[in-house]
């Protein structure tokens, strides 16, 4: 969990009825933001923001909320943004947890990374081709299943439901694979180093027309 970013604060409103009714969850929140961040394409918040609210418009109580709430949303992406250039015990992916049946639930985790795939659909198909990387995508797929209870996955039921049972382990070790193989193929040193991070004299991406500094990113 992060040290600095005040997930609470966002998980209470992401849950509230001031929420767009289809609006992400956290979980969701933190792989749509991971997959935004990894992908090979540049997304920037103006066009990926509308799809944390399910297309809708929050319903803010003052400009102070949702300031509050947008610089709660931007820090966990420019936090994520740090840890994608380490390792996998660097990543801290978001999971819902039962403690008192001492269970992990990784698919909403699943669920929001794979809507950030859809964004950029073709740009992620030499990924999805390659035999070798590709496959790092299967512990993901196989959180998200479908009407039946399964991902439609080219293997055998039993095998699917194991990669399920084990993916939450499995996530940050196939994320920094899928990492790697990006900045392979850019040919850059580190591909993550040049996503679209929200500098304090950028314009802040709430649409405000002011600094972020002097916006979302004031405290």
């Amino acid at each position: 969990m992060s040290d600095w970013v005040d997930l609470d604060l966002l998980d209470h409103f992401l849950v509230s009825d001031a929420a767009p009714e289809n609006s992400m969850g956290l979980s969701d929140l933190d792989g749509f933001l991971t997959g935004i961040l990894m992908g090979p394409d540049l997304i920037m918040p103006s066009e990926w923001l509308p799809r944390v609210w399910g297309g809708e418009e929050p319903v803010f109580d003052s400009m102070e909320q949702a300031q509050e709430i947008l610089e709660a949303i931007m820090g966990r992406y420019n936090e994520i943004a740090q840890n994608l250039d380490g390792g996998p015990d660097d990543l801290n992916p978001i999971y819902w947890e039962n403690a008192e049946e001492d269970i992990v639930i990784a698919a909403d985790w699943a669920e929001g990374f794979l809507e950030a795939i859809d964004m950029r659909r073709e740009a992620w198909l030499p990924l999805i081709r390659d035999k070798k990387v590709g496959i790092m995508l299967m512990p993901i797929l196989a959180l998200c299943g479908n009407e039946d209870g399964n991902a439609g996955l080219p293997i055998d039921p039993e095998t699917e439901a194991e990669i399920a049972a084990e993916a939450a382990e499995m996530i940050p070790v196939c994320v920094c694979a899928i990492r790697d193989f990006w900045r392979g193929r850019m040919g850059q040193k580190s591909a993550i180093r040049n996503s679209p991070k929200v500098g304090r004299n950028d314009p802040c991406p709430c649409g405000s027309g002011r600094k972020y500094k002097r916006c979302c990113g004031a405290n």
